[in-house]
């Protein structure tokens, strides 16, 4: 096996999870590809798919895991958090307005990070702070992209419409006027992760009497790079 670290069973394990990195593998399989005998790979397999590293498919062959997605998703989620600060802080002092990053739990759309306007009349979305799916411009951008099925279901009870959504995606971004609440306008736009999927959606939000009844006209060159620069964030190793 190459790259051995002088620790044994994780190096056989790290063998495994290699092999079926290229796809899902029989038992035979698995020693064919790693040298492990075939007690040891049994073993150290059925291991795994305790720990939900390793999982079957409908034939009953090896293959990854959830946990592994879940892994990975955590660690893309410190790279977006990290990213996230510089990012809303330009976006701030670029468009004068309130930053935020949203992402989607459930039916529900979470703020996990925010950079307010320095002064004056803002908009106050702290960190942590649950907002609904069915209204407001970052909402229009976590449900845009979604399955069909999802997208369907998402728009039940909304205050957007399935053909404001089809020009979201036509455009790039969202604006929503006095929606999630009265006399507050923003413009969002999407961040997607490695595999091109929307992953969260960054916004800025004031005052209408300030960004006016059409926000996206000026201010969604700055969120679209904003964007930009957090999927760029997501895609490097």
């Amino acid at each position: 096996m190459e790259n051995t670290s002088g620790v044994g069973v994780l190096d056989k394990v790290t063998s495994i999870l290699g092999t079926l990195e290229a796809g899902p593998a029989t038992l035979a399989g698995l020693v064919n590809a790693t040298g492990l005998a075939r007690p040891t790979a049994h073993r150290l397999a059925v291991a795994l798919e305790q720990h939900r590293l390793v999982t079957r498919d409908l034939q009953g062959r090896f293959m990854l895991g959830p946990r592994l997605t879940e892994l990975s998703a955590a660690a893309g989620e410190d790279r977006l958090l990290a990213a996230a600060g510089p990012v809303l802080t330009h976006l701030r002092d670029v468009t004068g307005e309130s930053a935020q990053l949203y992402r989607r739990q459930g039916e529900i759309r979470i703020c996990v990070a925010a950079v307010e306007r320095l002064s004056g009349l803002r908009d106050t979305v702290p960190v942590g702070v649950t907002l609904p799916m069915k209204v407001g411009s970052a909402a229009q951008i976590l449900l845009a992209w979604e399955e069909p099925e999802r997208l369907h279901r998402g728009l039940q009870g909304a205050r957007f419409t399935a053909t404001a959504l089809s020009g979201v995606r036509r455009r790039g971004w969202a604006q929503s006027i006095g929606e999630r609440e009265l006399g507050v306008a923003s413009v969002s736009a999407p961040v997607r992760g490695p595999s091109n999927r929307v992953v969260a959606a960054v916004s800025v939000s004031g005052p209408i009497e300030r960004l006016t009844r059409h926000p996206g006209a000026h201010l969604s060159q700055a969120v679209v790079e904003a964007a930009a620069r957090l999927t760029e964030a997501l895609r490097q190793s």
